[in-house]
């Protein structure tokens, strides 16, 4: 085959937002590889100025309509951060509980709609109603099921309106948890069909590897996506979520309107994979039982094993809202009604997203107004290591010539499972 290539994928497809694959190659020599993203900056931080401490979940949650539960999340434990509030175990689970349905609506949405058209050699799911039913009536089911526990949680799928400073507006009869965790029961088949589909194409995936630092939270307890610490696979050391910018090290590059981050070297990934490398032998063991399905094991670093990942937490946030269902049953459902002081203060949120760590900051003057924020979110993490994979990656698969390239390097940044616009907080601009 050819080693002079000329790749321009102007909008990769099956991704949010806008990016673009820049290629070229003589004679075997690489002369340009980028990762592009030309999406116009976006300035949440700014919009959030000046409003009042009890709308900033509102406000933020439109950052992404597929995350708009986890925005929430971290806006509103940044807000209590700052206003010195705690909540009940009950609340704090009832979060935990909202904030999986929205894993596992986003990781099937990803895997099952946006991967595995390319696993099966098809432009997009439509054809797959045809070549797959049953599989696509499958992930259908379980994408609901994500949808229908925001809905009932949050108030509705997207943009939830239930989650208040210090707890819910209105909060879930125990009939209706008892239904949520008949219907999630009746879902892990349905996932296991989806894992078996995935690991029969699993070795359509490149056989490439990278090694970089992954960053995730960690927690002592479980599996975390909600609580716990920063931490990294090239240190034993973890960091308080208050000094996640000592870990992001934000810096602007010229080829993303997104700034790029880096800690330990020159780029790290965050998401599904991230989380699997820092927190395996805290799996479940129904996930655990899926990940050996893969053979996927702590260390792995080919990215687009990302997906395998996601394919791994899906059952682990099913098992574990099982069980959170079941604490919250036996001590039964108590009325609470929030109660908050606004004061001067600041204050940090930190979940993790279903792509990788999310941080936001505010700060508070005497009303309750925000007077500064500061939002780090995970594909802007992305960015630099999906570079470094570009630089490494393309080398080393030339020979399979453009076309084949040219798809595998779509279905890398695929494997990250971008939200390319909500990462574009560019930069700080001072009026003189």
């Amino acid at each position: 085959m050819t080693k002079s290539v000329d790749i321009g994928v102007h909008h990769v497809t099956r991704v949010e937002g806008h990016g673009n694959i820049r290629v070229r190659a003589r004679d075997g020599v690489v002369e340009q590889v980028e990762w592009q993203v030309p999406e116009a900056p976006r300035f949440f931080e700014a919009m959030v100025r000046g409003q009042s401490w009890e709308d900033i979940q509102t406000i933020v949650s439109r950052i992404c309509g597929i995350c708009s539960v986890t925005h929430s999340m971290a806006a509103i434990k940044a807000v209590e951060d700052a206003m010195g509030v705690e909540v009940s175990e009950q609340t704090d689970r009832l979060r935990m509980l909202l904030h999986y349905g929205e894993q596992i609506e986003s990781h099937v949405l990803h895997v099952g709609y946006l991967v595995a058209p390319d696993l099966l050699g098809q432009k997009s799911v439509v054809p797959l109603v045809a070549s797959h039913p049953e599989q696509v009536k499958t992930i259908i089911r379980a994408h609901r099921l994500g949808n229908h526990i925001m809905e009932v949680l949050g108030g509705r799928m997207t943009h939830p309106v239930t989650i208040k400073p210090g707890g819910f507006s209105k909060l879930p009869t125990e009939e209706t948890l008892r239904d949520l965790k008949q219907r999630l029961e009746a879902v892990v088949p349905d996932l296991q069909v989806i894992a078996e589909l995935v690991a029969s194409l699993a070795d359509r995936l490149p056989k490439f590897q990278r090694e970089t630092e992954y960053v995730a939270l960690t927690h002592p307890d479980h599996y975390t996506f909600y609580h716990g610490r920063i931490a990294s696979t090239d240190t034993k050391e973890t960091v308080d979520v208050h000094e996640f910018e000592s870990v992001v090290n934000e810096y602007v590059h010229p080829q993303s309107t997104a700034k790029w981050t880096r800690w330990h070297r020159e780029s790290y990934a965050v998401g599904a994979l991230a989380r699997f490398n820092i927190n395996a032998g805290q799996l479940l063991p129904l996930a655990a039982k899926t990940a050996r399905l893969f053979g996927l094991q702590r260390g792995a670093c080919n990215p687009f094993l990302n997906n395998v990942a996601q394919v791994v937490e899906t059952v682990q946030v099913v098992e574990h809202s099982i069980q959170l269902i079941d604490e919250l049953l036996t001590r039964g459902i108590r009325p609470e009604t929030p109660r908050a002081t606004p004061r001067a203060g600041e204050g940090v949120g930190c979940v993790e997203a279903p792509r990788g760590i999310l941080f936001h900051r505010y700060a508070f003057d005497e009303n309750g107004r925000c007077t500064r924020a500061n939002i780090c979110i995970p594909t802007g993490q992305n960015h630099a290591n999906i570079q470094k994979d570009f630089e490494a990656f393309v080398p080393q698969f030339l020979e399979h010539g453009q076309d084949q390239l040219r798809l595998w390097m779509e279905m890398l940044v695929r494997a990250y499972d971008p939200c390319i616009s909500c990462s574009t907080h560019y930069l700080q601009v001072e009026f003189v």
